[in-house]
């Protein structure tokens, strides 16, 4: 590795994508992974060992999402860029990974080379966006749930049920009550278990 060499952090949990896109990313001269790993929470620790310039960080991974990672690197090593590859192009997933702090949103389906530019770039100080998922953003508006309604709806996915979520979030149960409502009728779904999906379906949760 030389000098010039951009320092790459990997973090995906399916180890035979993060292996292939680190071998691509290696043909090119200028960038070198330096390290790899397969949790959201292994993330800030590697990006500190490793004194990382670029994060290229899946969303769904064990221990911590991509997104919360990236928050996490934006508080404690600001000067490390944030790229989210995911296969779930959402738009929900995309307006919480820019006010999380990310840099770059691509899928995964898109060639290696635009990866290796797209770290490029955020090192130029560029934001990169997949411009298919960006106009759907725009379409799509904003999130309307609260992030009480979130946290609501969060604990609702496993199937708890109304006492159990109040316990879980110090809450009443007829806050609960309310809040579940509100969700259903902000998603448009007919019961919890929809807006649960629905909320997913956008990246909201």
């Amino acid at each position: 590795m030389t000098d010039d060499q951009v320092r790459v952090l990997l973090a995906e949990d399916q180890s035979m994508v993060r292996e292939a896109l680190a071998a691509l990313l290696s043909l090119e001269g200028d960038i070198d992974v330096v390290a790899q790993v397969a949790r959201g929470d292994e993330v800030l620790p590697a990006v500190l060992e490793h004194r990382v310039q670029v994060a290229v960080l899946d969303i769904e991974m064990p221990g911590m999402t991509g997104i919360e990672a990236a928050a996490l690197i934006r508080r404690q090593s600001p000067g490390t860029k944030v790229v989210i590859a995911t296969t779930f192009g959402r738009p929900g997933y995309l307006r919480r990974a820019m006010e999380s702090g990310a840099d770059a949103f691509l899928v995964k389906d898109a060639p290696a080379a635009e990866l290796a530019e797209a770290v490029r770039r955020v090192l130029r100080g560029e934001r990169v966006i997949d411009p298919t998922l960006a106009a759907a953003a725009l379409a799509e508006g904003a999130n309307p749930l609260t992030g009480r309604e979130l946290d609501v709806l969060a604990a609702a996915a496993d199937g708890a049920v109304n006492a159990e979520i109040a316990r879980r979030l110090h809450l009443s149960e007829g806050t609960v009550r309310n809040y579940l409502s509100m969700a259903i009728q902000k998603t448009g779904a007919r019961n919890r278990a929809e807006a649960v999906r629905v909320a997913k379906e956008k990246g909201w949760l």
